[in-house]
């Protein structure tokens, strides 16, 4: 209402110094001037009687003309008294008075103009509001921030699509659209399109590790023997190259091997290559020195902002039968995105003789601030007791798995390790 106030004050002073002049000559009726040319005339009257008069007492104008010359001189004032009285003040040269039209037409033009500006600029409303956009975004879920994601990804798919529809043999294309494919989870069209590159281009360390990424997310965060003829290629092509060591700093990662992953991280860092979001790698860094001094399977303090998802893994009876006959086996309890993207958003690793035990995941667990569990709705959460002590899941290791979990469930999820992959 402020703004409201302090516009119509302003257009109401403005309207009144429009009016003013009208109003003032209107009042003023007979003006300075008009008075003065009527005193003029009276004097000059006198003066001309004085004069009628001295030439009869002289004796220089007989009684007939002097009656003449006095009735004469009687008309003329009164004529010039009446017509000053008709005369408009200020009727001449820059005195012209102020039509009506003058006020009437700049009073039109004002509010008229001030509507228009009014309108163009927009409502007191939409004056008034805040910009929407932002509010807009903050107030999506996580699940409509998905799926904008998603469509923002496949939009892009399509014009890199028709770009290369215009020039196969761009071989930067090809690899936007690979680069692309994997941030959706489509790793074969992916290691398609970097083909597509080795065969423009030659083979070069980033699209070899770019493959093997690709790759790796595929087999469920496995290094299997065609990931790692890719990784050694790579590394024999640059040993710096980005995409590799990233890869396998991240597998050391989430293998809780925190100090080789710093090493492969700090390489990149190191190198400082263009293209590369140097910031991220060194908060993964940090989080990974921070971690090297926290105990094997427990996580940081719980008063970490954010979802807090408690997860119960237990062994099935058969299950702890058959590995109390061996050594004691690694155990990693991690939480996937459900959209097909298999970075882990968090993970805890343990001993299967920790087990039964309760763990929570939440952000602090993440290896970057960018993708963590509450940067999703609901999450794929996995206890797999390894076989061979390595990250994702392989033939023989056990496992117990819950889909499509709320990453906000306030009941303590339950998963019993009972079966086998084949």
């Amino acid at each position: 209402m402020e703004f409201i106030f302090i516009g119509l004050t302003f257009l109401i002073l403005l309207l009144l110094m429009v009016w003013r002049p009208f109003f003032k000559q209107k009042t003023q009726k007979v003006s300075v001037d008009s008075q003065l040319r009527e005193d003029t005339n009276v004097c000059l009257y006198h003066e001309h009687k004085k004069e009628i008069e001295k030439d009869y007492s002289e004796g220089g104008i007989d009684e007939e003309s002097y009656q003449y010359l006095l009735a004469e001189l009687n008309s003329t004032l009164l004529q010039d008294i009446e017509l000053n009285k008709k005369v408009i003040p200020g009727t001449t040269g820059a005195n012209k008075p102020y039509s009506l039209l003058w006020p009437l037409g700049l009073s039109i033009f004002i509010i008229t103009f001030s509507v228009a500006l009014y309108n163009k600029q927009g409502s007191y409303k939409k004056i008034t509001e805040m910009p929407s956009g932002h509010g807009q975004q903050q107030g999506m879920s996580q699940e409509q921030r998905q799926t904008q994601r998603e469509n923002e990804a496949m939009a892009h798919i399509e014009k890199l699509q028709q770009r290369i529809e215009a020039n196969p043999e761009d071989g930067e294309a090809w690899y936007n659209l690979g680069q692309t494919y994997v941030a959706v989870g489509g790793f074969d069209p992916a290691v398609a399109a970097f083909n597509q590159v080795i065969r423009i281009e030659g083979e070069h360390a980033d699209t070899l590790g770019s493959i093997a990424q690709a790759l790796y997310y595929k087999n469920e965060q496995k290094i299997t023997a065609e990931v790692q003829q890719y990784i050694d290629k790579a590394l024999s092509l640059d040993v710096n190259d980005p995409s590799t060591n990233i890869l396998l700093g991240m597998h050391n990662f989430i293998a809780t091997d925190y100090q080789q992953a710093i090493g492969y991280w700090q390489r990149v860092i190191d190198s400082n290559q263009q293209g590369v979001n140097i910031g991220a790698l060194k908060e993964a860094v940090a989080e990974a020195k921070a971690r090297l001094n926290m105990p094997v399977g427990k996580t940081q303090p719980q008063d970490v902002e954010g979802p807090q998802l408690k997860v119960s893994v237990s062994l099935s009876e058969n299950i702890a039968k058959q590995l109390a006959q061996g050594e004691d086996r690694v155990v990693f309890i991690y939480a996937i995105p459900t959209n097909g993207q298999r970075m882990p958003l968090a993970a805890v690793k343990l001993k299967a003789s920790d087990l039964p035990t309760v763990v929570v995941l939440n952000n602090s667990q993440a290896m970057s601030s960018a993708n963590t569990l509450g940067s999703v709705d609901s999450v794929h959460v996995y206890a797999i007791v390894s076989k061979q002590g390595g990250v994702g899941i392989k033939s023989g290791d056990y496992k117990a798995q819950a889909l499509d979990i709320d990453v906000n469930r306030s009941e303590t999820l339950e998963l019993v390790v009972n079966s086998i992959v084949e």
